[in-house]
């Protein structure tokens, strides 16, 4: 069984910095894509960033040169690195991976951005 878990949310004011951790266990396949996607409050959940196996990378609009995307192919981690924190990024995050021919979801860690 996969499972994706999640770490390094918090509580963090306007201009912070925050890391995100996401370790994938359990794999018997090859781990093509991973990603972060985010749910605001009150909004549909939304890509914010993509890495091929290959380091191929995408973001979304709004976070570019904010925040960057990592792995580490070897533990099977994604990481998302997200400086200059705004208010705006406040948002549930939930790691994501393809996985063999399965996508699989985290549960989700909480970011908070507030002075």
């Amino acid at each position: 069984q996969v499972q994706l878990v999640e770490s390094g949310g918090g509580l963090v004011q306007p201009g912070g910095s925050l890391r995100l951790s996401c370790a994938a266990s359990g794999i018997i396949f090859r781990v093509n894509a991973m990603a972060w996607y985010r749910r605001p409050p009150g909004k549909e959940r939304e890509l914010v960033a993509r890495i091929q196996s290959s380091g191929i990378t995408n973001y979304a609009d709004s976070v570019k040169g904010r925040f960057t995307i990592s792995r580490d192919n070897d533990k099977n981690t994604v990481y998302l690195q997200m400086n200059s924190l705004k208010p705006d990024d406040t948002a549930v995050y939930y790691c994501n991976a393809w996985i063999g021919t399965s996508y699989y979801w985290g549960q989700g860690t909480q970011v908070t951005v507030s002075s």
